[in-house]
């Protein structure tokens, strides 16, 4: 090939390129000189208002750009109701199709009056009004036990144990002396001097009284006319001995403890409840409980108490639940499912739980005002109850709000509120412009 050719090859392939430019640009008219109308990547041909990110939604850019994978930024485009008030800022359209692929699902708010089934976990303790503890009236040494062994069930006067006590001794021979007194003088004419020996008598009575003297030992000094070494503690109510303080031989005061007795018939159930539960209970909703080591039984109760504090630690509220015993099969500190059956009802706008959105302080969900079209509503919720959430404010009975899918709306709605606030102010501009102009 010679140099003549090589330069005419060169000069056919630079008039090639000039004339493929020229038919195919579009900002220039190559018809009759009109300019032709931009040929944007929206749908009207006009350019987006930004670029977007396609992995990440919050990185834009205002000029076409990559990511650092390589893939090309997304054209945010302006739609009719972009910043100009026919709709909120950051409303969505999707294609029905598109709808379909992407997970969207819809629900409706309805009107309703909910109930509620608390569950929660209990321990069983004794009823503390039922609780007995015995303390000796006077200083004196155990000189025999008759119930020894803890767990043992006892009734009402069961003799518990035997004990010297000097001081009972010294009553005893207080009292016999008063009885004598009265036998001497209870015929006597003058009245200060009988109602003296009376009142001597009682006196001395009620002090052995006082100090717990059991009564058949007070019918037995009256009988025998002598002084008994030992007297007995018996037990002032039924039930089961839960601890012994003291031995055969012991030293004993009115600050030992001699025997703790409670009564089971009748036990506490100690349910925690979390802070949000607490407004559906109320002192009498029935509870049953349910014990692993009973499977198949199950106990019904009523709540008798909410305490008016909380748990530092734990912050949960606890509830006193009462249950009969009469059969002793609930034993204190065991554990078991407790199901409250609140009584508390609840009327106002529900929808499902997933449909709200919660974002720092911004609490919000998507509504379809029309097909295919949604648009986000700032809400202020209440209660919560079987996987509903009340609606106090932002949506009403009858909209239609989505339930499934709500993030990926959530994203683009986030990209198309951004753009209006950014459309706004050239929007205002604009019109100050023309008004300068006038």
């Amino acid at each position: 090939m010679n140099k003549k050719t090589l330069l005419l090859l060169v000069f056919v392939l630079g008039l090639g390129l000039e004339l493929g430019y020229w038919f195919n640009s579009p900002d220039e008219s190559h018809d009759s000189g009109v300019e032709k109308t931009a040929n944007g990547p929206c749908a009207d041909g006009t350019q987006p208002l930004m670029w977007r990110n396609p992995m990440n939604p919050a990185v834009t850019s205002a000029a076409p750009a990559k990511d650092t994978m390589g893939m090309d930024y997304i054209p945010i485009c302006a739609t009719e109701n972009v910043g100009n008030g026919s709709s909120p800022a950051g409303t969505v359209r999707i294609d029905p199709t598109t709808t379909q692929d992407i997970g969207v699902r819809l629900t409706t708010a309805v009107q309703k009056t909910l109930s509620r089934h608390i569950t929660t976990v209990g321990r069983i303790t004794f009823d503390e009004t039922r609780l007995v503890t015995l303390h000796p009236k006077v200083d004196g040494w155990v000189a025999k036990l008759f119930v020894d062994k803890t767990g043992e069930s006892v009734k009402q006067n069961t003799m518990l144990l035997a004990f010297y006590s000097p001081e009972l001794v010294a009553t005893q021979e207080e009292y016999l002396l008063a009885l004598a007194n009265w036998e001497q003088l209870k015929n006597s004419p003058y009245d200060d001097i009988r109602d003296g020996a009376k009142r001597l008598l009682e006196s001395s009575l009620d002090r052995l009284r006082f100090f717990d003297v059991a009564e058949h030992q007070i019918l037995e000094l009256q009988r025998t006319h002598k002084v008994r070494k030992n007297m007995h503690i018996h037990a002032p109510a039924a039930g089961v001995v839960t601890n012994i303080g003291v031995r055969e031989g012991a030293r004993v005061t009115p600050a030992s403890e001699l025997y703790q007795i409670a009564d089971l018939s009748r036990v506490w159930v100690l349910a925690d409840l979390y802070e949000h539960e607490i407004s559906w209970v109320n002192v009498g909703d029935q509870a049953k409980l349910s014990i692993g080591s009973l499977p198949g039984r199950d106990f019904t109760g009523r709540i008798t108490y909410i305490y008016p504090y909380l748990d530092a630690k734990t912050r949960t509220n606890k509830v006193r639940i009462e249950f009969d015993n009469a059969d002793g099969l609930l034993k204190p500190d065991m554990f078991g499912d407790v199901e409250i059956a609140a009584s508390a009802i609840k009327t106002g706008v529900f929808v499902p739980r997933e449909s709200v959105l919660m974002s720092g302080k911004k609490t919000h969900l998507f509504v379809q005002s029309q097909a295919g079209r949604f648009e986000p509503r700032t809400v202020r919720t209440g209660i919560t109850a079987d996987g509903l959430i009340e609606i106090i404010d932002g949506v009403q009975a009858g909209e239609t709000v989505v339930s499934s899918g709500q993030f990926l709306i959530d994203s683009e709605s986030s990209i198309r509120e951004a753009a209006a606030k950014m459309v706004a102010p050239k929007a205002m501009n604009s019109e100050m412009n023309m008004e300068g102009m006038k």
